[in-house]
């Protein structure tokens, strides 16, 4: 099947792709509920060489630019307790972490979480991270402009492959909290 997005031209149901996705992903896969059906959680398969954005838009088209979304993970403190969150904000904006993270936290200060917290934590590889099988406890601040977005394309848990999902799936994802502005033009 012909991804909705992109040059991809062999996109397949994620539910049908499990082996190719982290423990956490296919978990969250496995189990997924909700008014977006899991079967319109697509998988296609990537070069991980360029999973980065910038690289990955320049190979496969500047239009998926506007239809890219990136998942960071954010550590905020408050004395000795370390909240961490995960933020999704479209990739040509950047996370408003010193703002409306941190505000949303109620942390004195925030940050993006060391590579090894984000990995160790989430279960998935640096530069493949997504939302969708997250730990459960966790916040996940998605920016309202990623929902208004019919197709989005983002990480698979694995810098090999992303995931295309409706714009509107990340509202039913655990912990979702929609935020308007949490994406900032990026510098």
């Amino acid at each position: 099947m012909r991804a909705p997005i992109g040059d991809f031209t062999d996109a397949r149901p994620a539910p049908d792709c499990l082996d190719l996705l982290t423990a956490p992903v296919a978990a969250a896969v496995r189990t997924w509920s909700g008014p977006v059906p899991a079967d319109q959680l697509l998988y296609v398969d990537t070069d991980p060489a360029i999973a980065d954005t910038a690289v990955f838009v320049e190979h496969h088209g500047a239009d998926l630019l506007d239809a890219s979304a990136n998942c960071v993970v954010v550590a905020g403190r408050r004395g000795e307790t370390t909240t961490l969150a995960a933020c999704v904000v479209k990739s040509a904006t950047r996370v408003d972490v010193n703002g409306a993270v941190r505000k949303h936290l109620g942390a004195r200060k925030a940050s993006s979480a060391p590579m090894d917290t984000a990995t160790g934590e989430t279960g998935m590889e640096y530069g493949g991270i997504t939302p969708i099988g997250l730990p459960s406890a966790w916040p996940l601040l998605v920016d309202a402009a990623v929902l208004d977005t019919e197709w989005v394309l983002i990480g698979s848990g694995r810098r090999r492959g992303k995931l295309i999902l409706p714009g509107k799936a990340f509202a039913q994802l655990p912990g979702a909290v929609v935020m308007d502005a949490l994406g900032l033009a990026a510098t």
